[in-house]
This record gives structure tokens, C-alpha cells and sequence, in this order.
């Protein structure tokens, strides 16, 4: 539906030519600001309506004390199982910020989300063989496991902007709606609530993204990358940030990259950093935590990037 609508504003009602830099980015940002923003809503409702019988402070006992790391692999396989970009995965962050889940444990999710699917695992297996894209999900959800634990130890909860900010709710337990009717209410409000205040940076976010997606192609970035050498690796991660997209869009770009002569590892850690810590995603998420705790995610999941650009390298040489 999403599609369609994007594709009839871009095309019939703006007369825009398909194919050309301006439609494309036309087309990719009112579909992205769409599909967000109906996931934003949705998303946010619904465990808003579900906070209503659990006490958040009851989800939070209950997840943190699990054994140690089992929350965090829980979050990141049922982050595997959805198929979301890096700002689709956003609302449901924020859904389990709210519901007081150990931001360990939902950082775990965010990680792997963007970074592993079940479409891009298919379109792996076509490309690169089974045993490739076998590891490549291990990879990911290792990687999330990993970092969320990381996270966890500094003890960042404080610089959630949405504990302390214009998302932070002061109603209690006992003020929560008791009958089905109020509960739907309370929910779409919350819901409603937290979309006006991210709006504005799920706006300029989808519009950065969508500027790169149409006018920035890929393989400019990846010519600054060359051949195997000892820093290609955290330079593709870094020439990957900027561009947004997800892995299944980007994995046949990326396998006529290591088709060329590029070290899997290397297209790999590119690919990852575009689907798992794009631009777009940086400023969306600016708005519900910190500098400092942003800074942190986006170094820790750069540095897991990396170490398995590496690993890849090594396991897969061309």
C-alpha cells in the first residue's frame, strides 16, 4: 500500500520520471516517512496498550533477571525475525525503553534487527552459499548479544532523553485505565504523543536517506576502499555510515563489489555499516538518548563491524 501510494504521488501526481535521481528520492522518502510513521504509531500503541496489564517495573524484574546474556540473545533473535531497516527498528526501541526492558537488552535488539532477516539470509545464500550467509546471521546476532552486554556495563540509563524528556510518562499504575475501551484510548494517545515528538527528526532523518539513496550511489564510496590492504576494513565501515539502506537491497550490490576483487570481509563490514549504522538513523535516535550514549552505540556496534570484516577476511579469502 505504502508503495503505491509513494509511487502515485511520485509519479502521477508530481509527473516525476522513474529512474531519474530527483524521482528516485521522491519516491524512497514518502515511502520511508509512510512505512515509519505507521510503524511509529502502531508499534508504540500497541505496547502502550500492553503496558496497561503489566507494570513496566514487573517487565523490567523479569528480563534482568534472566541468566546472564539470555535476555540479550532473546532481543537479538527476535531481532533476526523481523525484517526491519535500521529506522523501521526504532519504534520498536523506543516501545521497549518504555515498557522499562533493560536497555541492554533492547540495544541488543537495535543491533540486530537492520542487520539480519530472513529475506536478506535467502538472498545471502543465493549470492554468497549457505555456509556464508550461515555465518554472516551468527555474526549479526553475535554481535548484538555482544554489544548490548557492552552497553550495559556503563550503566547509561540516564541519558535516555526519553526517561527524563517530553516522552516520559507521570502516570502511575494505579491512574492506568482499567476497562478495554479506555485502554485502546490511553494507547493510541501514547502512541499519538510519542510521534509528534520524534516527527521532526523522523523527518530530516528519512530526508537525509533519501537524498543519499537517490543522488549518492554506492559504488563511489566503495572505489575509496581499493583492494585488500590492513585499514580497508574500518574504512569501508566508516565510508558506510552515510549511506542508508538495507541488507537486502544492498547484498547484490555487494556481491559484485567482492566479485570484483574486494575481500568478503571487507563487503561485508560495508554492507553492515550501511544497513546497522546509517545517518539517518543517527539523527532519529538523537532524540531519545543522549550524545554520549549515541557516540557509544555507534562505536561499539563500529568496532563489532570491524573485528568481523576481519574474521571474514580470514575464514573466506577470495
Amino acid at each position: 500500500m505504502f508503495k503505491y501510494i509513494a509511487d502515485y504521488i511520485s509519479y502521477d501526481l508530481l509527473n516525476l520520471v522513474s529512474g531519474v535521481h530527483l524521482a528516485d528520492s521522491v519516491n524512497f522518502f514518502v515511502y520511508d516517512m509512510l512505512k515509519i510513521s505507521f510503524l511509529v504509531l502502531v508499534v508504540v500503541s500497541v505496547i502502550a496498550f500492553f503496558r496497561t496489564y503489566v507494570r513496566p517495573e514487573k517487565i523490567k524484574d523479569m528480563m534482568a533477571h534472566l541468566r546472564f546474556g539470555l535476555g540479550n540473545l532473546i532481543a537479538a533473535m527476535f531481532g533476526a525475525a523481523t525484517p526491519f531497516c535500521s529506522c523501521s527498528s526504532i519504534p520498536l526501541f523506543i516501545g521497549f525503553v518504555k515498557a522499562k526492558i533493560p536497555l541492554s537488552i533492547a540495544f541488543s535488539f537495535l543491533v540486530t534487527s537492520p542487520l539480519v532477516n530472513e529475506v536478506a539470509f535467502v538472498i545471502m545464500g543465493g549470492l554468497f552459499g549457505w555456509k556464508v550467509a550461515i555465518a554472516y546471521a551468527m555474526a549479526g546476532i553475535t554481535l548484538g548479544v555482544v554489544s548490548g552486554l557492552i552497553i550495559g556495563i556503563f550503566n547509561m540509563d540516564s541519558e535516555l532523553i526519553l526517561e527524563k524528556g517530553s516522552f516520559a510518562s507521570c502516570v502511575t499504575q494505579k491512574d492506568l485505565p482499567r476497562d478495554f475501551e479506555s485502554r485502546v484510548k490511553y494507547a493510541v494517545s501514547d502512541g499519538w504523543d510519542t510521534f509528534k515528538n520524534i516527527f521532526p527528526y523522523l523527518f530530516l532523518g528519512v530526508f537525509i536517506g533519501a537524498a543519499i539513496h537517490g543522488f549518492v550511489p554506492q559504488e563511489f564510496f566503495m572505489n575509496y576502499v581499493g583492494k585488500y590492504e590492513l585499514l580497508s576494513v574500518p574504512i569501508a565501515v566508516l565510508i558506510g555510515v552515510p549511506i542508508y539502506a538495507g541488507c537486502s537491497t544492498i547484498a547484490p550490490t555487494i556481491f559484485t563489489i567482492t566479485a570484483g576483487g574486494v575481500p568478503l570481509g571487507t563487503s561485508l563490514a560495508f554492507m553492515m555499516a550501511i544497513a546497522g549504522l546509517s545517518l539517518p538513523e543517527a539523527v532519529m535516535l538523537k532524540k531519545v538518548m543522549s550524545m554520549k550514549l549515541l557516540a557509544l552505540f555507534f562505536g561499539v556496534v563500529a568496532v563489532g563491524i570491524t573485528i568481523i570484516g576481519y574474521l571474514f577476511n580470514f575464514l573466506f579469502p577470495n
